[in-house]
C-alpha cells in the first residue's frame, strides 16, 4: 500500500509571497542593467558622432582659413584641439587633455571605451577616426583625422559626464525600484489573502463537518477554477463519506434488529421446549398426556431448527454462496416441487403450466429447488394450505422465467418490495408461521444466480417471478 507525499509545511501565503517579491526583485535587477547599458552606449555614441561632425567641419574650412583659426573655432565646443601640419608644425587650443581628465565634464555626457569612429565625407576630405580612449572616472574621447591638405586633427572631449548621469539613472532606478518592491508586496499580499480566502472556508467547513455537522458543504460559484475543482472534489468526497456513513448506520441498525427479531423468533419455540420438558420431568405422567408432551417438544424443536438453518442460509447468501452450475431442464425442477408440495400440503390446489419443448438453464439445482420450495411454502402459508396455487415456465430471449402465483390477500403495492427484507412479516391473513426469511433467502439466491425475484402486480392474490440465465444454443453448423 503506497502513502502519498506529505505536504510541505509553512504558510502557503508567505512563501507566494515571497516568490512573486523575489521575481519582481530579479526583474527590475534586469531591468536596471539593461538601462545602464544602453545609456551608456548612448551617451559614448553621441559624443563620438559630436566628435565626427566636428572633424567633418573642419575638413569644409581647410584652404579658407589658416589652422590657428580652424583650432580656435573648435576650441570652441569646449575641445581639446591639436593640429598638426604636413611641414612639422603644431597648434594647440582649447583645454588640454589633461586639464579635461581633471576639470569639469564638457559638453555630452559620459562614455569609457576605446573605439573607431567611421569617417564622414565632406568637400573631399578623408576625416577618418583613429581611436577613442576612456578609462576610470576621467575619461576621454578622441578622435584624430587627417584632413586634404596633409595635416592632422586630433580632437579629444571629455567623456566624465557619462559617469555622473549614470550614477544619477542609477540612484533613481534604485530608488523607484524600492517604491516598486515596497508597493509589490502590498498588492501581492491583498491579491494572494484574498485569493486563498477560500481555502479558509474550506477548513471551517471541515471542522464544522468534524464536530457534527454532516450537511455542510462548500458549494463553490465557479467550479472551473483550480479552488472551485478543490472544493468540488471535497464536496463529492464529503457525500460519499457521508453517504457511506449513513449506510453502515443503516446496515448496522438492520443488524441489529435482525438480531432481535432472530432472539425473539427462537425465544419462542425454547420457551415451548423448556416448559414441555420441564413438566416432563417434574411431572408425573403417563400415556396421553406425555405423549402429548413429547410431541410439543419435537415440534418446537423442529420450528427451531427451520430457524436456525434459514439464519445459516442468510448468512451464507450474504458472504456469497459457492454454486455448483449445471445445465438442467426447468421443467423437472417444477414438477419435482409440484410432487413434494402434494404430498406436504394435501389440500392445497397445485396446477403446472409447463411447455412442450425442454426449457435448459444453468443453474445450481438443489439451491433453484429450495427457491421454488420457499415461493410454494409461502403462497401455501397465504391461501392456509387450501388455496389455488399455479406454476409456469416460460422462455423469454436469454432468460427464463418461472412463475409462482396464488389466489391468497395478495400484497399491497407499498410491500412489494419490503417483504423481501429479513424477517419480515405482513399482515396475520398472509399466511403467519413463516419468519420472514423465505423471501429473502430465495431473493438471495436467485440474484447469486445471475437473476431476481420479483413481486408483481396482481389484481388478485401475489405473483412471484423467477429469473435465471437460461443455457445458449449452440451455433449453427
Amino acid at each position: 500500500m503506497t502513502s502519498s507525499p506529505a505536504l510541505r509545511s509553512g504558510s502557503l501565503r508567505r512563501r507566494t509571497i515571497v516568490a512573486v517579491v523575489a521575481l519582481v526583485a530579479l526583474l527590475l535587477i534586469v531591468l536596471a542593467i539593461v538601462v545602464d547599458v544602453a545609456l551608456g552606449a548612448r551617451l559614448r555614441g553621441q559624443i563620438e558622432e559630436r566628435l565626427r561632425d566636428r572633424a567633418a567641419a573642419a575638413a569644409s574650412l581647410v584652404g579658407t582659413v589658416d589652422d590657428a583659426d580652424l583650432a580656435d573655432r573648435l576650441s570652441d565646443q569646449g575641445l581639446a584641439v591639436r593640429i598638426d601640419s604636413a611641414a612639422g608644425d603644431s597648434i594647440v587650443a582649447g583645454p588640454s587633455p589633461e586639464q579635461l581628465r581633471d576639470g569639469p565634464a564638457g559638453p555630452g555626457g559620459p562614455g569609457p571605451a576605446e573605439r573607431e569612429a567611421p569617417p564622414p565625407t565632406s568637400g573631399g576630405s578623408d576625416v577618418t577616426v583613429v581611436a577613442a580612449e576612456v578609462g576610470g572616472d576621467d575619461d576621454l574621447v578622441t578622435l584624430r583625422s587627417t584632413l586634404s591638405d596633409g595635416s592632422t586633427l586630433t580632437l579629444t572631449a571629455s567623456a566624465g559626464g557619462i559617469g555622473e548621469t549614470l550614477t544619477q539613472v542609477r540612484w533613481i532606478m534604485a530608488i523607484a525600484s524600492a517604491g516598486v518592491l515596497a508597493v509589490a508586496a502590498g498588492a501581492v499580499t491583498l491579491v494572494v489573502r484574498a485569493s486563498l480566502r477560500p481555502l479558509n472556508q474550506v477548513s471551517d467547513v471541515a471542522r464544522s463537518i468534524g464536530a457534527g455537522e454532516r450537511g455542510r458543504r462548500l458549494r463553490p460559484t465557479r467550479p472551473d477554477t483550480e479552488i472551485g475543482r478543490v472544493a468540488t472534489a471535497l464536496d463529492d468526497m464529503l457525500d460519499d463519506v457521508v453517504g457511506a456513513e449513513d449506510a453502515a448506520r443503516a446496515a448496522e441498525a438492520r443488524l441489529r434488529a435482525f438480531l432481535s427479531d432472530a432472539a425473539h423468533e427462537l425465544r419462542t419455540p425454547v420457551a415451548g421446549i423448556r416448559a414441555a420438558a420441564d413438566t416432563l420431568v417434574r411431572a408425573d405422567l403417563d400415556g396421553p398426556e406425555r405423549e402429548v408432551l413429547a410431541a410439543q417438544v419435537a415440534r418446537e424443536a423442529a420450528r427451531a431448527s427451520r430457524l436456525v438453518d434459514d439464519l445459516l442460509t442468510m448468512a451464507r447468501v450474504d458472504r456469497g454462496l459457492d454454486l455448483t452450475i449445471t445445465r438442467v431442464d426447468v421443467r423437472a425442477l417444477v414438477r419435482a416441487e409440484v410432487q413434494r408440495a402434494q404430498v406436504v400440503h394435501p389440500h392445497l390446489d397445485l396446477r403446472g403450466t409447463i411447455p412442450a419443448g425442454a426449457v435448459e438453464a444453468s443453474v445450481d439445482v438443489d439451491r433453484l429447488a429450495q427457491v421454488l420450495a420457499n415461493l410454494v411454502e409461502n403462497a401455501a402459508r397465504a391461501t392456509d394450505g387450501r388455496g389455488t396455487v399455479r406454476l409456469s415456465v416460460v422462455q423469454d430471449g436469454s432468460r427464463v422465467l418461472l412463475t409462482v402465483a396464488d389466489d391468497g390477500p395478495g400484497v399491497p403495492d407499498a410491500e412489494r418490495e419490503r417483504i423481501f427484507d429479513r424477517l419480515v412479516r405482513l399482515d396475520p391473513a398472509r399466511g403467519g408461521a413463516g419468519v420472514g426469511l423465505g423471501l429473502p433467502i430465495a431473493r438471495g439466491i436467485a440474484r447469486a444466480h445471475g437473476g431476481d425475484v420479483q413481486c408483481l402486480r396482481a389484481d388478485a392474490g401475489a405473483t412471484f417471478v423467477v429469473t435465471v440465465p437460461r443455457v445458449a444454443d449452440p451455433p449453427p453448423g
